[in-house]
């Protein structure tokens, strides 16, 4: 039983990892213009689920976005050994969450094929990074509950908590407005997809401010930490909302470097892993903070 629980573990800290490469991956398709290498769905090509030497498109190209489908199988694969693993040590608490996953990869799948069968339309592109977030919060609070993580030592002050909360907010909305920028931008995934009819350089300044405004409740949080909390809640709680202050302002130097260089293929990647452990930090700190809950 031992032995089945450490199985669990690790196939729920694996799930967060995967769901996480596979923005990464996602994002390289995206940056190198690789979205419509596999031109079809579930074939990449017609006649073929494979590359072959001669489709008219890129082959560099459609082994990217090739590479990028094989590793939904992987996070399939995951995700239903951690739901065996799951039912094996009994964990009726884990039973939703990892449910979550599978039904989650499923549409993702589906959704990657409207993807490209709509030549990389905007909208979907978004919602098919923006469900991987939903993905990736899922599956940390499952790993945190199969690792024992647990908010039971942690109350929070009214303020603190309200603060909390608008902080989770600002940082899903910023993350649905990087989706709008990059849909009016550049990094389209295809130099013939559609793009979103909105100014690029507009979409931009109103994702930044909406940077600003999270960086600065950051700091309201942090003081109101410092000023209304107990001892054991500043070292341990406060600590992690320390570290998604100092993670979002290294994501707004990125930010900022990468729009004044003109969007360069490489830092574009970097803000993208940005964005991910942006994500990563607050629902953690989401988690150990309880602070989604009504008390």
């Amino acid at each position: 039983m031992l032995k089945s629980a450490k199985i669990l573990k690790r196939l729920s800290s694996l799930m967060v990892f995967t769901q996480s490469a596979i923005v990464i991956t996602g994002a390289s398709v995206r940056i190198t213009g690789s979205g419509l290498g596999c031109s079809t769905w579930p074939e990449c090509t017609p006649g073929s689920f494979t590359p072959t030497p001669d489709q008219p498109e890129s082959p560099l190209h459609a082994w990217i976005e090739f590479g990028n489908r094989l590793l939904t199988f992987v996070l399939l694969i995951n995700a239903l050994l951690l739901m065996v693993a799951i039912l094996r040590n009994k964990r009726r608490d884990l039973r939703t969450l990892g449910l979550v996953q599978i039904l989650g990869i499923l549409a993702q799948g589906v959704l990657g094929g409207v993807t490209v069968l709509t030549g990389l339309n905007p909208a979907t592109v978004s919602a098919h990074f923006l469900l991987s977030i939903v993905l990736i919060a899922a599956a940390l609070s499952l790993r945190q509950r199969a690792h024992g993580v647990t908010p039971t030592d942690i109350k929070l002050a009214p303020l603190t908590r309200r603060l909390a909360r608008i902080t989770v907010a600002l940082t899903a909305l910023v993350i649905f407005a990087g989706t709008i920028v990059t849909g009016s931008g550049p990094h389209a995934g295809d130099d013939l997809a559609e793009r979103f009819n909105l100014d690029p350089r507009m979409m931009s300044w109103i994702h930044a401010d909406l940077v600003i405004a999270l960086i600065g409740v950051t700091v309201a949080l942090l003081i109101a930490i410092r000023l209304g909390e107990a001892e054991d809640t500043r070292s341990s709680w406060g600590v992690s909302a320390r570290n998604f202050l100092i993670i979002c302002l290294a994501q707004g130097a990125i930010g900022y470097t990468q729009y004044f260089t003109g969007l360069p293929e490489l830092l574009v990647g970097f803000h993208i892993l940005g964005s991910v452990l942006v994500w990563l930090t607050v629902w953690n700190l989401t988690i150990k903070g309880n602070v989604l809950s009504r008390s």
